[in-house]
């Protein structure tokens, strides 16, 4: 494994990290035994920058994290998030139910920390991110109770998650913020525009989330999804309309992936990797297979000419439907 700093700080990250949200949620029955062992063998290949959320099965994600970190925290760079809450009627068994709302008020904050503290077994942790911004509460709100929390011991670096440059600067200004976790990929390029220049401009650390497009990048996946538990289903890129066209960027990869003796998952993690030091994906798996598939993309070596060639095909085969349906969209680069 290859290592990355977070931000301004001397804190070494794996520069694969390992998003565990699948774990508990979203893609699938969970089986905690194998992601037990998945988060074991992660600490094995070194990767020790681990993801989670409170919202992540309902909390359940958290306390799977602190089964390990009862005898391995020394070893992990902690980050979770905080601010989305469940609304009545949600059943994980149905993602059609799935209906959230965002908290950012700074009562919350300090609740919501109290909580993940509580259910991670662990009294700091590392990387705090405001998991979206609150339209109605200003940036500024929110960033200044998440700073008490570093005052306080109880976590000791801030991000945000989906925020906008200009939120990016305000939250700053009140606090240093070392992440930004927002989504990035080959099939994800928004933030290059505006926010990503913002964070090399304040030193922030960009953690793409969703690098392998919500598994479509990695080739495995030959069909519109269809099971009910299966977030996917939601989104308007997975729809029968869109799902042949998104496909189409898929297959060129796959076929540059076979030249480069790799996998079309290591090829779009190599092209994240080779898009700045300052860039740390955290692609999720639940399964070691995957997991130490990830892994290898670091050992990826790309051309100027290959890096050219991968950024073409994505300007070329533009991706059809929205990354989430309009309600979570209006919850994005604010």
């Amino acid at each position: 494994m290859k290592y990355r700093k977070l931000g301004e700080t001397n804190e070494k990250l794996s520069a694969i990290g390992l998003g565990c949200m699948g774990m508990s949620f979203a893609y699938g029955k969970p089986d905690e035994g194998e992601s037990l062992k998945t988060l074991e063998h992660a600490l094995e290949l070194g990767i020790n920058f681990w993801d989670t959320a409170d919202v992540y099965g309902q909390g359940h994600n958290e306390m799977l994290l602190g089964k390990v970190l009862r005898s391995k925290r020394d070893k992990v760079f902690l980050a979770s998030k905080f601010g989305f809450r469940y609304a009545d009627g949600f059943d994980q068994n149905d993602m059609k139910t799935y209906k959230t709302y965002f908290d950012g008020r700074p009562e919350y904050v300090r609740m919501a920390c109290d909580a993940s503290l509580k259910r991670l077994g662990v009294e700091t942790i590392d990387l705090y991110y405001s998991h979206r911004v609150d339209p109605n509460i200003p940036i500024e709100e929110t960033v200044d109770a998440m700073s008490d929390l570093i005052k306080q011991g109880k976590v000791r670096y801030l991000g945000l998650s989906e925020a906008s440059a200009e939120s990016l600067k305000r939250a700053h200004a009140i606090h240093p913020i070392r992440a930004l976790q927002s989504e990035y990929s080959l099939f994800t390029r928004d933030i290059e525009k505006e926010v990503l220049p913002v964070c090399r401009e304040l030193g922030i650390t960009l953690v793409p989330y969703s690098p392998l497009g919500r598994g479509m990048l990695t080739g495995t996946i030959k069909e519109v999804p269809k099971a009910a538990d299966d977030f996917r289903t939601t989104l308007p890129r997975f729809q029968a309309e869109t799902f042949e066209h998104n496909k189409k960027l898929v297959d060129k990869l796959e076929e540059i992936a076979k030249r480069k003796n790799c996998t079309p998952a290591q090829l779009a993690l190599a092209w994240l990797l080779h898009q700045g030091e300052d860039i740390i994906p955290i692609p999720g798996t639940k399964k070691i297979k995957y997991l130490e598939e990830n892994a290898a993309a670091v050992a990826v070596k790309l051309t100027a000419d290959e890096l050219k060639t991968i950024t073409a095909l994505s300007d070329e085969i533009k991706v059809m439907g929205a990354r989430y349906t309009d309600p979570g969209m209006r919850l994005v680069n604010n």
